[in-house]
């Protein structure tokens, strides 16, 4: 399988990686979301740094700015202030269908919930994306890929909860995106499944060159990535590099 890398595009947003290139660079990152006369404050003066190829978990307690940190790296929120660029390319500025097109063609996101089309079957589910798509891979290569071929086509009520996270990544995945974005995709799940969804993600990391941030407030999934990213009150508390790193099947909580 070719490795995932950005493409050429003419919105100016994206150009292709080189080896050990920042895909990500944050600066100063703020994030201040005002509910009446209160200010709540989601990230604050944040800087970061994230590698091509890198698997990074995000991790903390709720509130600590996670999932914000995250909306802003995939283009669904804009920082109050502070800079944020994808391949030197500014987001930050972006207008809205440039966000969208880097959107569609850069970034696959894979949630706590599954938001899965009941009315199609797991082929059909992942069609949709992949009919959108430039480049994509096949449709039955992506769910391969996540071990469903032999539910192809069951529809999501006939699948368990693994499975539909399952079919979820290889949604994300079939655009071939050079960015996978994850809020805790085994939030939902079970010790065992949890691990099995792990274990995709991994692969997909390691076979096709995919950036991967996860976030989670489960600590023993640190033990699988690259480096860990601690956040607390919105700033980034300490950063860990991995020096062994676990296969999800090594983790315990």
């Amino acid at each position: 399988m070719q490795p995932a890398h950005p493409t050429k595009s003419d919105n100016g947003i994206v150009a292709p990686p080189a080896p050990d290139e920042i895909v990500f660079r944050a600066r100063g990152l703020r994030k201040v979301y005002r509910m009446g006369e209160v200010e709540v404050h989601a990230l604050r003066e944040l800087d970061l740094d994230i590698k091509r190829g890198e698997f990074l978990v995000l991790l903390g307690p709720s509130g600590s700015g996670k999932s914000t940190l995250l909306n802003i790296l995939g283009g669904l929120d804009v920082p109050s202030s502070g800079e944020v660029s994808y391949c030197n390319h500014r987001l930050d500025g972006a207008d809205d269908s440039e966000l969208t097109r880097f959107r569609r063609e850069h970034v696959g996101f894979v949630f706590q919930f599954y938001n899965l089309i009941p009315s199609l079957t797991v082929r059909e589910n992942i069609s949709l994306v992949a009919d959108i798509t430039d480049v994509p891979m096949s449709v039955d290569e992506a769910i391969a890929m996540v071990g469903l071929t032999p539910r192809r086509d069951h529809f999501p009520a006939q699948l368990s909860g693994g499975e539909q996270q399952r079919v979820a990544i290889a949604r994300a995945i079939v655009k071939r995106p050079a960015v996978l974005l994850c809020d805790e995709p085994t939030g939902a799940l079970d010790y065992q499944t949890g691990k099995l969804v792990l274990d995709v993600i991994e692969r997909i990391n390691h076979e096709l060159g995919t950036t991967a941030v996860v976030i989670t407030h489960n600590a023993a999934i640190a033990g699988m990535a690259d480096r860990v990213v601690y956040l607390g009150d919105g700033r980034i508390q300490h950063i860990e590099q991995n020096t062994h790193k676990l296969h999800p099947s090594e983790l315990s909580w």
